[in-house]
C-alpha cells in the first residue's frame, strides 16, 4: 500500500509539472523555432541531471529520522501551498488554471519578441524560455522524486513514477502540438496538495519521534483527515463566495435603482 501511494503521489505531482513545462515549450516551438526550443529542453535536462548527481548521494548520508523531519516539513510547506490555491480555485475565490489561456499568452509574447542567434542556437528567445521552463518545473520534479524516494528508500520507484508522467505528457503533447487542456489540472492539484500534505505530516511526525498506530497503514487515515478538512474548507469558502457575490450584486442593483 505504501508503494502504491508513493508511486501515485509522485506520478500525479510530476504530471502537473510536466503539463506546465510542456505548455511553455510548445508555445515557443509552435510560434518561433522547434529546433531552438528543443535545444533549450536538452540544456535544461542536462542541468537537472547535474543537480541530481550532486544532491542525490548527499541525501543518502543524512540520518533517516533527520531526513524524515526535514522532508516532512518541506512537503508540508509545498503541499499546503498547492492545497491552499486548489481550495481557493474550487471555491471560486481564485481563477482556475487555464492551460489554453497560458498557451495563448506565451505564444503572443513569443511572436512579439525579437530573435537573436548565439552559437548554434538560431533563436535565443525560444532557447532561454524553454530552458527556464524545463529547469524550473524540473526542479520541482527532482525535489519530489528525491524527497519521496530517499525518505522511503525507494528512489527507483519514485523515478519510475516521475518518468511515467513525463513520458506520457511529452508524447501526448507533441502528438497534438497543443497544451493538454483536457487534463483536469485543477483537480489534480487538489489531489496532489492533499497527498503532499498527508505525506509531510506523516513523515514529519515520524522524524520527530512519533510512532503511528498501525505503522504505514496510518498514512491512509492521515490522508483521509486532510482530504476531509480540505473539502470542508472548500464548502465553507464556496458559501462565503456565493454570499459575497449575492450581497455585491444586491448593492449594485440598489445603487442603480437610486
Amino acid at each position: 500500500m505504501g508503494d502504491v501511494l508513493l508511486f501515485a503521489a509522485v506520478f500525479l505531482a510530476c504530471l502537473v509539472e510536466a503539463v506546465e513545462a510542456l505548455t511553455i515549450v510548445v508555445a515557443v516551438g509552435a510560434s518561433r523555432s522547434w529546433r531552438s526550443a528543443g535545444l533549450g529542453v536538452a540544456a535544461g535536462l542536462l542541468a537537472l541531471a547535474a543537480i541530481v548527481a550532486a544532491l542525490g548521494p548527499a541525501l543518502t548520508l543524512v540520518p533517516l529520522d533527520a531526513l524524515r523531519l526535514v522532508v516532512g516539513g518541506l512537503l508540508l510547506v509545498f503541499g499546503l501551498g498547492w492545497l491552499r490555491k486548489a481550495i481557493l480555485r474550487a471555491a471560486g475565490w481564485k481563477p482556475s488554471h487555464d492551460e489554453d489561456a497560458i498557451f495563448a499568452r506565451q505564444e503572443a509574447a513569443a511572436r512579439l519578441a525579437t530573435s537573436g542567434r548565439r552559437w548554434i542556437v538560431t533563436d535565443w528567445y525560444s532557447f532561454t524560455l524553454s530552458f527556464k521552463g524545463v529547469l524550473l518545473e524540473g526542479l520541482e520534479v527532482v525535489f519530489i522524486v528525491l524527497t519521496f524516494g530517499t525518505n522511503q528508500g525507494r528512489v527507483s520507484l519514485a523515478v519510475a513514477g516521475a518518468a511515467t508522467a513525463v513520458v506520457l505528457v511529452t508524447a501526448a503533447g507533441f502528438a497534438v502540438r497543443r497544451p493538454l487542456a483536457r487534463v483536469p489540472e485543477n483537480t489534480l492539484k487538489f489531489v496532489v496538495g492533499v497527498m503532499l500534505t498527508g505525506f509531510g505530516t506523516f513523515w514529519g511526525a515520524e522524524g520527530a519521534g512519533a510512532r503511528w498506530p498501525g505503522g504505514d497503514v496510518a498514512l491512509l487515515g492521515v490522508l483521509a483527515v486532510v482530504l476531509a478538512a480540505a473539502l470542508i474548507l472548500t464548502a465553507v469558502l464556496r458559501r462565503s463566495r456565493a454570499a459575497f457575490v449575492s450581497s455585491t450584486t444586491a448593492g449594485r442593483l440598489a445603487g442603480e435603482a437610486r
